[in-house]
């Protein structure tokens, strides 16, 4: 958010500023280290604790609801951190001080301590909270207001997350299940340790970004830490918040993915491919494959629309995403029935519902992360990208209650419940959507006047 006027004059490859593309592989390791985790995370606390790769012997209700506190802490972190860089440091030295963090604490996962486990994820949320809101925030900063590249520039960037959680999936997951749990775990720490120095290697092309206003020495950057919020800005953060209530019914939803469709995945999916088995932990990564596949797609689809003057506001694109992925349950719903007919399901309905989910959430993640820089005030860029992934960390938790309730309901009726819910709340939401709208007072209108931006943007893409 910071000195947005400068990013015009940055250097640039592919039609966007290096320091997109510095970002993009921080924020690559960063996810590599935390999906990586993420992915053997209930898988090793459900392990027996006699097998050849022991783990905690925990039941699955207990390892969920573990598993849901941490994800949610891990983005509720967000909250104190944008606050941090805002207030005191920038987001560019919170960014380095949460990678250092995340080094550490990965790497004491690797330690078979249970006094390990509990400080390595104290680590990793303190970690996570420092770079992810910050890191969010200096994409935005580099393009400047109006600059209809921008919601491209989170496209790229969100692959850049997603081939982490790619490689992760499947090399950690590979590792911590075959070779041991704690090997991932430092595996996962390796992966942070090149995001961390590839990033300080990199400064020279975030110069201006990132910089902490308290300390600038530009007119309009004092001038913006002093002077209160106009009726408009508060205006755009009412659009925000209630905008993060399809954060948090999406999130709640989509993040089955790593604990009760993980542990559907290892209990009951037939996984054997050609007389070879499927490591469950591989599932995750469909979803992060399918993101690398189709990401510049559905940006080009949203960007075409904008161009023929059809609708494609955020709110608009969040809304769909929420009902395709919500759509994306009903697969689960017919693995359930599959299940209690044969015994087993079929691994083409994990498949399907992935797809549908990465679709969904193309629509509505980068879109939000480039919705908040568009509205949020200038002195409280971070603070306001906290709250957004503070609210991914409550249907992180959301998540884990739902999964853990699946217990005495059933996966059917918790896969379909999803379903059901998500869309009915998304068709609501579409009703209100022209009055929200109303509220950001234009802020998207000025995108879809810069015609010479335009046609570069379509020039990147071809």
């Amino acid at each position: 958010m910071t000195n947005t006027v400068k990013a015009a004059h940055q250097k640039e490859l592919f039609g966007h500023p290096v320091g997109l593309y510095i970002l993009f592989f921080t924020e690559m390791w960063e996810r590599f280290s935390y999906y990586g985790m993420r992915a053997i995370f209930v898988l090793y606390l459900t392990a027996k604790t006699i097998d050849e790769n022991a783990g905690l012997g925990w039941s699955s209700g207990e390892a969920l609801a573990l598993y849901g506190w941490y994800t949610m802490a891990v983005y509720v972190a967000s909250i104190p951190g944008g606050w941090i860089a805002d207030k005191f440091l920038g987001q560019k030295k919170s960014v380095l001080i949460g990678g250092i963090l995340l080094v550490a604490g990965h790497s004491i996962l690797a330690i078979e301590e249970m006094w390990a486990w509990y400080s390595g994820l104290g680590l990793i949320v303190a970690g996570v909270g420092m770079l992810k809101p910050n890191i969010s925030t200096m994409v935005g900063g580099l393009y400047k207001q109006g600059d209809i590249r921008r919601d491209k520039g989170f496209t790229i960037f969100y692959i850049g997350i997603n081939l982490g959680a790619f490689l992760s999936s499947i090399i950690v997951g590979y590792v911590g299940e075959v070779h041991g749990w704690h090997y991932g775990f430092g595996l996962a720490g390796i992966g942070m340790a090149l995001g961390l120095l590839q990033y300080l290697l990199g400064q020279k092309y975030l110069k201006s970004v990132g910089n902490f206003l308290g300390t600038s020495e530009d007119a309009k950057d004092k001038e913006a830490m002093k002077k209160p919020l106009t009726s408009i800005e508060k205006d755009r953060i009412v659009v925000l918040l209630i905008s993060f209530l399809l954060v948090i019914v999406f999130w709640g939803a989509f993040e089955q993915a790593g604990g009760l469709m993980n542990l559907y995945a290892s209990g009951k999916t037939d996984r054997m491919f050609m007389g070879y088995e499927v490591p469950a932990s591989w599932f995750q990564s469909l979803n992060a494959m399918f993101i690398i596949f189709l990401g510049t797609l559905v940006a080009w689809y949203w960007a075409n629309r904008k161009l023929k003057g059809k609708v494609s506001s955020s709110l608009f694109k969040m809304i769909i995403g929420l009902i395709i992925m919500g759509t994306g349950f009903f697969f689960m719903t017919a693995a359930s029935m599959e299940f209690e007919s044969n015994g087993s399901s079929a691994m083409y309905w994990l498949v399907l519902a992935y797809l549908f989910h990465t679709i969904g959430e193309l629509c509505i993640s980068p879109v939000a992360l480039s919705f908040i820089t568009k509205l949020a005030p200038v002195k409280y860029g971070a603070l306001m990208m906290g709250v957004y992934f503070a609210m991914t960390g409550f249907g992180n938790k959301l998540a884990g209650l739902l999964g853990e309730s699946a217990e005495s309901l059933g996966e059917f009726t918790i896969f379909t419940g999803i379903a059901v819910f998500c869309v009915v709340f998304g068709l609501l939401v579409m009703l209100f959507r022209k009055k929200l709208e109303v509220l950001t007072h234009g802020v998207e209108d000025k995108e879809g006047t810069i015609h010479e931006e335009a046609e570069g943007y379509e020039l990147a893409d071809n």
